[in-house]
């Protein structure tokens, strides 16, 4: 009898939840699965912003380890927390459908200042996506830093006297954690592959592959590539304030993307439209035609800032 598949996941409530569902989706297709606990870089430094930890894979390295060294068969992440280039000897095994795309305001008191952008207002988020994309909309608000898992984070907005923050709907949705007081900012565009989990595994481990293909997503996995090939397409990580959206609707993919500078001040959109069936390159596609709008400009400079 072979060994139950060994499914890493990181330590929070929200990646024990995430890899919980594999661990089911995996019963429910006749394969024994058990979790095994990874520690990450991104679980022990909680104060620094994720922007100047050169996040790309802060949150999937040490699952990539554990995978490479055999400790692990499988890994479940957050889609948006994976670098858009895998590591070596490193594939794709499944996207789970995806969830809510959202991201919400959790406020304080009153959120009547939203709808006065002259008004002043202190909001938290540890995403520069979710702070440019803030700034754009509330020049006069200020954004601080906001770090750790999705619990933390919550007491910290119960403890401060911020007026909000910025969370994805799906990680607080997922644990029944999302308060009554909060709001889906539907003007904010998510992060490539927000509100998707994924799953990897070794590129020869057949097994693996086979098991997680029962699962597979095969609309949230075109939206995906389509996403993540507009950010690997523009620059890189999520320490850059990149957004995607695919949405396959009717046949088609109706896809919006944009990039900002660091400070909200300035922003490039991009939308197409195309069948699903000619959608293989769109987010290239739509990265090159944005760069050609003046989002090679924006680009360029937060490339010359990382430096």
């Amino acid at each position: 009898m072979r060994k139950p598949i060994r499914i890493g996941t990181r330590e929070s409530q929200l990646a024990v939840w995430q890899a919980t569902q594999v661990k089911e989706l995996l019963a429910q297709n006749g394969f024994v699965a058990e979790l095994v606990y990874i520690k990450s870089e991104g679980d022990y430094d909680l104060k620094t912003p994720l922007y100047e930890m050169g996040v790309q894979g802060i949150f999937t390295r040490s699952l990539d380890i554990a995978l490479l060294n055999n400790k692990i068969d499988i890994a479940v992440h957050s889609m948006k927390d994976v670098p858009t280039q895998l590591a070596k000897e490193i594939v794709q095994a499944a996207i789970l459908k995806r969830a809510s795309y959202k991201d919400l305001l959790v406020y304080k008191n009153d959120p009547s200042f939203l709808k006065n952008a002259a008004l002043s207002a202190v909001i938290a988020t540890g995403s520069i996506r979710r702070k440019a994309q803030w700034l754009n909309r509330y020049p006069n608000h200020t954004v601080e830093n906001l770090r750790g898992n999705v619990n933390t984070r919550l007491r910290k907005v119960e403890e401060s006297d911020w007026n909000g923050a910025v969370f994805a709907a799906a990680g607080l949705e997922r644990i029944n954690l999302r308060p009554a007081n909060s709001i889906e900012l539907d003007w904010m565009l998510p992060a490539p592959a927000q509100g998707v989990i994924m799953v990897v595994c070794r590129d020869r481990d057949d097994f693996c592959l086979n098991a997680c293909q029962h699962f597979n997503d095969a609309d949230t996995a075109i939206c995906t590539k389509i996403e993540r090939d507009f950010l690997r397409t523009l620059l890189g990580g999520c320490s850059t304030p990149i957004s995607a959206l695919a949405i396959i609707k009717d046949s088609e993919v109706h896809f919006r993307g944009n990039i900002l500078s660091v400070d909200g001040k300035k922003k490039v959109d991009i939308e197409k439209t195309v069948p699903v069936s000619e959608s293989g390159e769109l987010g290239i596609y739509a990265a090159h035609e944005l760069l050609n709008k003046g989002g090679k400009e924006i680009a360029d400079s937060i490339r010359h800032a990382a430096k």
